[in-house]
């Protein structure tokens, strides 16, 4: 499918499955009333995930009517819940993701979790743009706020993966970026370690289970509740592998990514192949977002 670039497998070990292809888009927002000009002036660091293919066509997302989809609202503190089917090759499917640590995993440490959670889960282009733009509000205490714009950081492919499927099986999320071009410098993607291709492992959280020492997680009102098919799969278990992804596709779903290398080919014999050559006239991100989310990090490598 257009767009979400191809793979090719360069040798038969490890045994890898595709589970879901599609586009990856990384976002930061500021901090309410700020400009940033360095990591910790960075709000929230997003991912979004535009799947266009999979090992199934048609996925389970929560109901339209549930969670912050449902309400129209970004203050909704509700989890996503229900079930609505979505052919993922025929409609548009997007995912808003958010990195407690405000960056991504350091490819050097690849021992510790980062945890995050689904913000947003939409099948509307127009309602993700209303999440990313800004906004003006008033409180009683601070009086008038301005809360920034999400600024566009990157563009790539991605998939998701079914890692040793017979023994001690477990999933990945990889990505290769499309732009900026690699051989570009652009300060706020390495200072919030997004390397130009990574591989993370993904596991996501038993919503009934607490979190540890390193992550307290969401309150339980805005944890997903997942249909009897999908959280069933938990049992006892705290953790488990993205399989399916349709998890994702629940606002409040609460995951774990875990660095596992920043070559893809060489450690899962997979080599990501992206469709344009850094041509910003093709970006997808661009011609989505760019009304929305302001692209000067996406384009000249700085702070906004």
């Amino acid at each position: 499918m257009v767009g979400e670039g191809k793979e090719e497998k360069t040798r038969d070990q490890p045994p890898v499955e595709i589970l879901e292809r599609g586009k990856i888009y990384f976002f930061y927002r500021p901090k309410v009333d700020k400009e940033a000009k360095s990591p910790g002036d960075v709000q929230h660091l997003y991912i979004a995930l535009q799947p266009h293919s999979g090992e199934k066509p048609v996925e389970d997302k929560q109901d339209p009517s549930s969670g912050k989809e449902g309400s129209k609202k970004s203050s909704s503190a509700e989890g996503g819940t229900g079930k609505q089917e979505v052919n993922i090759e025929e409609q548009v499917l997007l995912r808003l993701m958010v990195m407690g640590k405000k960056s991504l995993p350091d490819p050097k440490k690849r021992s510790t979790p980062f945890w995050g959670y689904m913000e947003y889960v939409t099948t509307y282009v127009d309602d993700m743009k209303k999440v990313l733009q800004d906004e003006e509000y008033d409180t009683a205490t601070r009086g008038h706020r301005h809360r920034p714009s999400a600024r566009a950081l990157a563009e790539g492919v991605y998939r998701i993966l079914r890692h040793n499927p017979n023994k001690g099986m477990h999933t990945h999320l990889v990505y290769k970026l499309e732009l900026p071009p690699e051989e570009e410098k652009n300060e706020p993607q390495e200072s919030l370690n997004i390397e130009h291709e990574g591989s993370f492992l993904i596991q996501i959280k038993n919503p009934e289970l607490g979190g540890n020492a390193r992550f307290q997680g969401l309150q339980e009102k805005r944890k997903a509740t997942f249909p009897a098919h999908l959280h069933g799969k938990f049992g006892h278990r705290k953790f488990l592998p993205a399989d399916p992804p349709d998890f994702l596709n629940y606002e409040g779903c609460e995951f774990l990514l875990i660095s596992a290398s920043d070559d893809i080919e060489e450690e899962l014999g997979l080599e990501l192949k992206t469709e344009f050559a850094n041509v910003e006239s093709c970006s997808e991100l661009v011609n989505t977002f760019g009304d929305t989310a302001d692209t000067k990090p996406l384009r000249e490598g700085t702070w906004v």
